[in-house]
C-alpha cells in the first residue's frame, strides 16, 4: 500500500492577523527560544520573506540566516522583524496559579 501525502507548510494557514497573534502567542509561551524563532520565520514566509526583509532593514539573505533553526538573533533583529510584521510583544503577569518551580 502506498500513500502519497501533500507537503504540510504552516506558512500556507497563517493568512490573518488573528491567527497570526495566536500562533506567534503559542510559540512564545514554549520554553524552547528555537519555537518562537521558527514561528517567526513562517510568519515571515507567510507574510513574503522579501517585503519583510524590506520592512525590517535587514537583508533577504540575513533575515533567512536570523530565522533558521539553531540561529540565535540579537534582540534588535527580532524586534525589527516583529514590527515589520506588525506585531508586539505584552508583557502580562504569569498565571499566579501556577507553582513557582524556584
Amino acid at each position: 500500500m502506498n500513500s502519497e501525502f501533500a507537503t504540510f507548510d504552516i506558512a500556507d494557514y497563517l493568512d490573518n492577523e488573528e491567527v497570526i497573534t495566536e500562533y506567534l502567542s503559542a510559540a512564545a509561551e514554549d520554553p524552547n527560544p528555537d519555537v518562537f524563532i521558527a514561528a517567526l520565520g513562517d510568519v515571515a514566509k507567510a507574510r513574503g520573506m522579501t517585503q519583510i526583509a524590506k520592512d525590517s532593514g535587514l537583508g533577504r539573505e540575513s533575515l533567512y540566516k536570523a530565522l533558521s533553526a539553531g540561529s540565535h538573533p540579537r534582540y534588535e533583529t527580532i524586534s525589527a522583524v516583529l514590527h515589520a510584521l506588525g506585531v508586539k510583544i505584552a508583557i502580562i503577569p504569569a498565571d499566579r496559579r501556577q507553582k513557582k518551580t524556584s
